[in-house]
């Protein structure tokens, strides 16, 4: 089991960029998600190409890879958190967060980053359904063609409350865009816990084949508050299980957004528990292994004339998703 954990830079923003890039390596992650915003690689100011340059050589020098990430607050809108989104009714501003994130494409292929991640916004008082999903594919049709070009995947995330809040919004709008290789899926595995229907595990599973970037957190059902791990509800060894089973290559990244006081303290706490948790993955798939191997049943014939194919059992009444979960 090779997954690879990063921190994201929007729970260590008291931290300089330089500082928190030397902290994360120093204390074992392999990458980071990076939030460009004011205090971390700005994408608004002047000289992001030379900046961005120098980001790669320390990178380079301390042997983290990043995935992009676009979430930062008030980047373009002092007054507005996330705002303008790619639902803004004004096209003018619409076009404004579509620059960001072809910008932010540019700077993850200097980067080398894995993907780059994005949100569709909250769907504005007062606009139908079908206009919303209409102006979301319209606007991110070419950040899309801007991540083709660069080959680097643009990896949407389901959000509450957001107009694309769960898996499946993320396969309306697939569709809608006839299904581009360069649209893929940042998954939060709090999110899943927060309102899919199925367990963290089982999500993994389902969106295995449109992986593109994780992020990790505790979460409540119900809730939508980014926990440090042991504060919520999720039990982390099925879901790395889970995880290391897709074959994902990227990051798994701790996704702590309202935590940078204690941002150091929390990103250390945080890596020991993945591995701690890892650890006990690691035994379950082992101990299924053993399990599968010593039961197997022998290969019996195929059904013939006098040999009737048993029936189906149905699944009991009262089952209960896995892993915890719940419905």
């Amino acid at each position: 089991m090779s997954l690879r954990f990063g921190y994201g830079t929007n729970g260590l923003t008291d931290l300089r960029l330089d500082d928190a890039l030397g902290l994360l390596a120093d204390l074992g992650y392999e990458g980071v998600g990076l939030t460009l915003d004011h205090m971390h690689l700005d994408p608004m100011a002047p000289d992001l190409a030379a900046r961005t340059r120098r980001v790669a050589r320390r990178l380079d020098q301390l042997g983290l890879t990043a995935t992009i990430e676009t979430g930062a607050r008030y980047v373009l809108d002092p007054r507005r958190k996330h705002g303008p989104s790619l639902l803004d009714p004004d096209p003018d501003r619409r076009a404004a967060r579509v620059r960001l994130l072809i910008r932010a494409v540019r700077v993850a292929g200097d980067l080398g980053a894995h993907a780059v991640h994005c949100f569709s916004g909250i769907k504005p008082e007062d606009t139908a359904d079908d206009t919303a999903w209409k102006r979301l594919a319209e606007a991110i049709a070419p950040v899309v063609e801007a991540a083709e070009g660069a080959g680097t995947p643009l990896a949407i995330e389901p959000e509450p409350g957001h107009l694309l809040s769960c898996l499946a919004d993320f396969h309306r709008l697939r569709t809608d865009l006839g299904a581009p290789e360069a649209l893929g899926l940042t998954l939060d595995i709090g999110h899943c816990q927060c309102l899919e229907p199925a367990s963290p595990a089982d999500c993994i599973r389902d969106a295995a084949p449109w992986l593109r970037h994780v992020q990790i957190e505790d979460m409540r059902r119900g809730v939508h508050e980014h926990l440090p791990f042991g504060e919520g509800e999720i039990d982390f060894p099925p879901v790395l299980e889970a995880l290391a089973a897709t074959g994902y290559q990227g990051l798994t990244v701790v996704e702590l957004p309202r935590h940078s006081h204690a941002g150091p303290q929390l990103a250390e706490e945080s890596l020991e528990f993945l591995h701690l948790a890892q650890a006990a993955a690691e035994r379950r798939a082992q101990q299924r292994r053993a399990a599968g191997a010593e039961h197997r049943e022998p290969v019996r014939p195929a059904p013939g004339p006098l040999t009737p194919r048993p029936a189906a059992q149905a699944a009991p009444l009262d089952a209960q998703p896995a892993e915890g979960g719940r419905p």
